[in-house]
């Protein structure tokens, strides 16, 4: 039997308007054998739970470039718990200060991944998580 491939939800959060990035990381993990749900801009928290919900995924992305990385991502995080989803590994990419790494990881970040990362890493990081989560 084939496995199921795996999904991922990228979603934009906030304000931020600038959504490049994350179509192309989403295109990037489409070519890795992914299947990439994107959400497309300014969406809320709310609504990313919602959606990484009814599409079933394996790990949801979150591409900030805001700056607001770790209020939404705390936020995020609070409310996969309250929805039964804190089993649900989060990535997040963008304009991530190193500084901020380690606070992000604290808040139970799977993966953090600055502007300029390989997208391979990204796909390899996913595959690992998930693997790990299917046992």
């Amino acid at each position: 039997m084939k496995e199921k491939p795996i999904r991922v939800l990228i979603a934009k959060p906030g304000l931020d308007g600038h959504d490049r990035g994350a179509k192309v990381v989403a295109h990037a993990l489409r070519e890795a054998g992914m299947e990439a749900i994107y959400t497309g801009l300014h969406q809320t928290v709310e609504q990313i739970v919602e959606a990484a919900l009814q599409e079933d995924v394996d790990v949801i992305g979150l591409s900030i470039l805001s700056g607001a990385h770790l209020p939404i991502t705390e936020k995020l995080m609070k409310l996969l718990a309250e929805q039964d989803m804190a089993d649900v590994p989060v990535i997040v990419g963008g304009n991530i200060p190193q500084r901020d790494t380690e606070k992000l990881k604290a808040l139970g970040v799977a993966g953090v991944f600055p502007t300029a990362s390989q997208f391979e890493a990204i796909a390899d990081f996913i595959r690992e998580i998930v693997s790990q989560r299917r046992g």
